[in-house]
């Protein structure tokens, strides 16, 4: 790395827990061999998920934003995020001398106003909110478990069903 750190970067311990489950090269028959340093475009990534810019936005020092970018959606795809996210997870349970899965969890919601034109949007009559809610589990620890968005005209209750829903598929 010849560039001054930003405090996004990731350190060499958690580069190393990490690096493995970055997809490896593809096999092309033709093309030329990959260039970026993939610890870069995960610094990248770091950065903008951080500092919430846009990806035209990323500091020049950074590998081209549209490289960062296609990685970026390629991994989310493929659950790379999720994998990587359930890994630390796991790992941080273990640190804490806890069962690797949760026994338990609390979920709760939040209504944000939105003011972008497409996308999913209702209205909260409870909190007369026009936009969007989020419901989010979360263990004992205070770990994520899981985030559903969704139209904000959806209850409470059926939000929390989605959430119980979708997790199971995680954690049985």
């Amino acid at each position: 790395m010849s560039r001054k750190p930003y405090p996004t970067d990731v350190s060499d311990v958690e580069w190393d827990l990490i690096k493995s489950m970055i997809p490896a090269e593809r096999k092309r028959k033709r093309g030329k061999k990959r260039e970026v340093d993939m610890r870069e475009v995960v610094n990248a990534i770091f950065y903008i998920l951080r500092a919430g810019s846009s990806w035209r936005m990323m500091p020049h020092d950074f590998p081209a934003w549209q490289t960062v970018y296609s990685y970026f959606r390629r991994w989310e795809r493929k659950g790379v995020w999720q994998k990587i996210h359930s890994i630390v997870r796991t790992q941080l349970r273990q640190l804490e001398e806890r069962d690797v899965e949760p026994s338990a969890g609390i979920i709760d919601s939040q209504t944000v106003k939105t003011t972008e034109k497409g996308g999913v949007k209702g209205y909260d009559a409870g909190k007369k909110i026009n936009g969007r809610k989020r419901h989010i589990l979360v263990d004992t620890m205070g770990l994520l478990l899981m985030v559903v968005v969704h139209a904000a005209s959806i209850q409470d209750c059926d939000g929390a069903k989605l959430v119980l829903d979708r997790n199971s598929i995680l954690i049985p």
